[in-house]
């Protein structure tokens, strides 16, 4: 088993800056790819930011020049750097690390994050 554990979210003006991290702990299998999904209210999860363990990275198009996705192999941890929020960011954020071969995996429990004055 793995166990994710997400901080770091909250309220945030738009234009404003937050800073998500992601701590794994447990069976954490090698060659595992690390990111992060969001949901917002009636919509389906959908995919921010992904890393693999070498480090390649893939955004979603509306994230792209604004948030910045990193990882620590040695500490297992992952964050998520969003600048320049925008309202329509509002959602809950979920850590996930899963295999880069099987696509099996985990996720957190979810973060708030709110873009709103």
């Amino acid at each position: 088993q793995v166990q994710l554990v997400e901080s770091g979210g909250g309220l945030v003006q738009p234009g404003g800056s937050l800073r998500l991290a992601c701590a794994a702990s447990g069976s954490i299998f090698s060659g595992n790819v690390m990111g992060w999904y969001r949901q917002a209210p009636g919509k389906q999860r959908e995919l921010v930011a992904r890393i693999t363990y070498g480090g390649s990275t893939n955004y979603a198009d509306s994230v792209k020049g604004r948030f910045t996705i990193s990882r620590d192999n040695a500490k297992n941890t992952v964050c998520l750097q969003m600048n320049s929020l925008k309202p329509e960011d509002t959602a809950v954020y979920y850590c996930r690390l899963e295999s880069q071969w099987t696509g099996y995996g985990y996720w957190g429990q979810g973060t708030q994050v709110t873009v709103s004055t």
